[in-house]
C-alpha cells in the first residue's frame, strides 16, 4: 500500500469533484479537520470507510491507491471503463447494474447514454463471437453421433449469420451445398431457413417446394415450408403444411407456435387460444413446467379477447 499516492489522491479527486474538505466531512459524516489529516498522511481512514470514499469519487477502492487516478463524472462511467479494458463479462455486468440505477435515478446524462450504448456494443461482439465459436464445436463433430442437435445448431447459426449481416455468405454455401449432389433433407431445410432467415420468403418457398417433392416425410421441412407461406399471406397453405408437420411428428412443437401465431395475427383468437393450450398441455406432460408459463398466459389472453368479442 502506497500511502503516498493515497494522501495524494485524496486531495487530488476532492479538487477533480469541485469539493471542499467541508463538503466531504459532511457526506462521510467525519470531521474537516479529519479530511484535512486524511489528505496530510497524518492519519488515514478506517478500511472500513473506503467504499465511500471510493464511491464518492466515483472510482474503485484499487483507484484510490494508483498513480494517475481520476474521479469520473459517476461510478458508472468508472466501471464502463473497466469492463471497456477488460470486456470481462464480469465487468459488464457491474457496470450494467450501476448504468440501469443511474438511469433510473434520473441523473444521468447523454454521455452517460452514449458510454452505456458502446458498452453494449462491446457485449454484443463478444457474445456473438462467442456463440460462434459453441455452434462451431459442435458442427466440427461428427452429425451422426446426435443429428438432432447438430442440425439445430446448424439453423441457430444460420440465423445468427442473418442478424450480423452474414445472411447472403449463409445462403451461398447453403446452395454450393445443394449444387454438390450430395445434400440430404437437413441441408435442404438449412438452404430454405437461410432464405427466411435473410428475408427471402419467396425463394424459401420455391426449394420447399422441391424439397419436399424429395423428402415427403419430413415434419420439420414442413414447418419452415408453412412458416415461409404464412409470411406471403397464403394462409390455407401455411395451415396445410403445419398440420402436416404435426401428423407426421406430433413431438414438433414448432408447428404449433406457428399456427398459434398466425391465428392471433388472423384475430381468431379462439382458435389460438385452443393451440395454446395445447402446447402448454404437451410442455406439462413431459416436465416442462416452466416452459409452459408462456403458451398458457398466450392462452389466457386470447381467452380475454375472445369475451371483448362477445
Amino acid at each position: 500500500m502506497n500511502n503516498a499516492v493515497f494522501k495524494n489522491n485524496l486531495k487530488k479527486l476532492r479538487l477533480q469533484k469541485n469539493l471542499t474538505q467541508e463538503q466531504v466531512a459532511d457526506i462521510l459524516c467525519v470531521s474537516s479537520h479529519t479530511i484535512s489529516r486524511w489528505e496530510c498522511g497524518t492519519t488515514f481512514p478506517d478500511v472500513m470507510m473506503l467504499p465511500q470514499i471510493a464511491q464518492l469519487y466515483c472510482v474503485t477502492i484499487d483507484d484510490l491507491y494508483k498513480d494517475n487516478s481520476v474521479a469520473y463524472d459517476n461510478y458508472a462511467q468508472r466501471l464502463a471503463a473497466i469492463y471497456e479494458s477488460t470486456r470481462n463479462p464480469y465487468d459488464f455486468i457491474q457496470a450494467e447494474t450501476e448504468f440501469s440505477k443511474l438511469i433510473k435515478s434520473g441523473t444521468h446524462t447523454i454521455e452517460d447514454i452514449r458510454q452505456y450504448g458502446i458498452m453494449h456494443q462491446y457485449m454484443m461482439q463478444y457474445c456473438t463471437n462467442k456463440a460462434i465459436s459453441l455452434f462451431d464445436e459442435i458442427l466440427e463433430q461428427d452429425a451422426e453421433l446426435n443429428e438432432e442437435v447438430y442440425w439445430a445448431t446448424k439453423r441457430q447459426k444460420l440465423l445468427l449469420y442473418s442478424q450480423i449481416g452474414k445472411g447472403s455468405q449463409s445462403i451461398s454455401e447453403q446452395l454450393e451445398r445443394i449444387n454438390s449432389g450430395l445434400a440430404g433433407v437437413q441441408d435442404w431445410i438449412c438452404l430454405i431457413a437461410a432464405y427466411r432467415y435473410n428475408g427471402n420468403e419467396k425463394e424459401a418457398y420455391t426449394y420447399f417446394k422441391k424439397a419436399v417433392m424429395q423428402f415427403p416425410d419430413n415434419a420439420i421441412l414442413y414447418v419452415y415450408g408453412g412458416d415461409a407461406c404464412k409470411n406471403l399471406k397464403l394462409y390455407d397453405e401455411a395451415f396445410v403444411y403445419w398440420d402436416t408437420a404435426i401428423k407426421l411428428d406430433g413431438s414438433v412443437l414448432a408447428a404449433k407456435y406457428s399456427k398459434a401465431d398466425c391465428y392471433e395475427e388472423l384475430s381468431e383468437f379462439e382458435k389460438a387460444g385452443a393451440v395454446w393450450e395445447e402446447i402448454a398441455q404437451d410442455l406439462k406432460n413431459n416436465g416442462y413446467d416452466i416452459e409452459s408459463e408462456f403458451p398458457s398466459k398466450q392462452a389466457k389472453l386470447c381467452a380475454d379477447r375472445v369475451k371483448k368479442h362477445i
